[in-house]
């Protein structure tokens, strides 16, 4: 690629620079923030009124279509790692809850030797909603508990019920 056409495509949105991009989706409008090879911020509630080419935001709107579809459960995605290494055991733990089920922070917390605390900031600063589904995680004895995307608990609630098994409970 020529010094020109790599500077066209920084400028453009191209392989280089930040892009985002939105899809319409039953909660809302869902934003994908991030550059040709990752994601960088899902942003629920929040349009652009851009468009991208980018090959990782386009397989994330693909990969949240699907989902929302009823055609995906599991998302693979190539996210900007965590800042820290705790950071990224407690996005896995996340991850690791299983579409169509919930746990609470202290049982999360539990499992990774943490406290229920820790797994509320976590998730309070989670830059990838539905992606890294800290909706999965309620508070003691089932309650809601809070959601910092989209209209929060509200948001969070839709979520859980698009995820929930016909006739079930979660």
């Amino acid at each position: 690629m020529t010094l020109e056409r790599s500077i066209a495509a920084l400028h453009s949105g191209g392989m280089y620079a930040r892009d985002a991009a939105s899809i319409a989706t039953p909660i809302g409008l869902v934003r994908v923030t991030g550059t040709g090879d990752r994601i960088d911020a899902i942003d629920i509630g929040v349009d652009n009124g851009s468009t991208s080419d980018a090959p990782a935001i386009v397989e994330a709107l693909r990969q949240i279509d699907a989902y929302f579809a009823g055609r995906l459960t599991e998302f693979d995605l190539p996210l900007a790692p965590s800042p820290t290494p705790r950071g990224a055991d407690l996005r896995q733990a996340i991850v690791d809850i299983a579409y169509g089920t919930t746990a609470s922070y202290g049982e999360l917390a539990k499992a990774i030797s943490s406290s229920p605390r820790a797994i509320g900031q976590a998730c309070a600063r989670n830059p990838f909603p539905i992606i890294v589904p800290c909706h999965r995680i309620l508070g003691a004895g089932g309650a809601l508990g809070a959601y910092s995307a989209g209209e929060g608990p509200i948001t969070k609630s839709r979520l859980l019920d698009h995820e929930r098994p016909p006739g079930g409970l979660l």
